[in-house]
């Protein structure tokens, strides 16, 4: 039997099987400028987070990045990703976690153990900002062509806000010029971590748009409108967010009933690394042999793969680098 060559070798250890077939509910409110998407996790979350043996800080804020870009990339119409990466001075120096338009989900921080407990010390309960310190948040839009359509296109700004939520509105009300309120929630509960995310837009800022029985409705009407959705958004609670007894439809009818709430068709999330032997094998066939002789240790060279926290071990002989 011919061992496969790395390079082509596209297997990779187990990983969690898991589908969240209701992740994400996108849903609007008739006659009103208003959408949305409530995003959540489920067991997902559990299956993502714990992977990684970060502190409960930083695990909390990793699961809200995660829903966050969960109900962003939700709205892409095309073969896809999205991600948002913030980095800063702080304990927490990099955050990164992306979702492809079909809702595989991964992410990665990296911190400073020490000074994470130092803070800790202090702060039971570190914000974001704390976390993050001093730097910029970038959220990304890659297509999976080659047009220039499909080229990136990233929006960057600096981290501005105490909570991921108010730094990712910062974005919209800054970058974007959107109208768009962010809830973000994320905690260990009895079944493990749970992660989740409410997120509204106005879908219409100049000019009128149709109400009921067709008449329509001017720009100060609308924004009372917008403004009563986000009133009644301002009613829920992390609770009802990570409650995997309440059913999305349910919550939803709780906090919109008065305005008509609609629901649409609910899109799947799921654990979404796409790291392979293939991939990590191109990495280290770029490097010179010289490098790749010092990576060996006991005969392999190992990588370990920083979104699914897997080893992947390649033999010295198997792995050709540059002259």
């Amino acid at each position: 039997m011919v061992d496969t060559p790395a390079f082509l070798d596209t297997n990779r250890p187990d990983v969690p099987d898991i589908v969240v077939p209701r992740g994400i509910t996108p849903f609007f409110l008739p006659d009103r400028p208003v959408r949305g998407r409530l995003v959540r996790l489920g067991p997902l979350a559990e299956a993502l987070l714990a992977r990684h043996a970060n502190p409960a800080p930083v695990t909390r804020l990793a699961g809200e990045a995660l829903a966050l870009v969960a109900g962003l990339a939700s709205a892409l119409k095309f073969r896809g990703s999205f991600s948002v990466q913030a980095k800063g001075d702080g304990p927490v120096s990099m955050l990164l976690a992306d979702c492809t338009d079909a809702g595989a989900l991964r992410f990665y921080a990296r911190a400073d153990p020490q000074r994470l407990a130092d803070l800790e010390c202090r702060d039971t309960q570190p914000s974001a900002a704390t976390l993050l310190g001093a730097g910029y948040l970038a959220f990304t839009v890659e297509g999976g062509g080659d047009s220039e359509d499909m080229q990136p296109h990233q929006g960057i700004v600096a981290i501005t806000g105490d909570s991921l939520a108010a730094m990712a509105q910062h974005y919209f009300e800054t970058s974007e010029q959107h109208d768009c309120v962010v809830r973000l929630a994320c905690r260990q509960t009895g079944a493990g971590w749970r992660a989740s995310a409410l997120v509204l837009e106005r879908i219409a800022q100049d000019g009128d748009v149709v109400g009921e029985v067709g008449e329509h409705l001017p720009t100060a009407e609308q924004q009372e409108r917008w403004r009563t959705a986000l009133t009644l958004a301002a009613t829920l609670s992390d609770d009802e967010l990570l409650n995997d007894e309440l059913a999305p439809e349910d919550l939803l009818y709780r906090l919109f009933h008065s305005e008509g709430v609609a629901a649409d068709r609910p899109r799947a999330l799921a654990y979404g690394c796409r790291c392979s032997r293939a991939r990590l094998a191109g990495i280290l066939e770029g490097f010179p042999a010289d490098d790749l002789d010092h990576m060996v240790t006991g005969g392999d060279i190992v990588m370990t793969c920083e979104f699914c926290a897997l080893d992947f071990r390649f033999a010295r002989g198997s792995v050709h680098g540059t002259a």
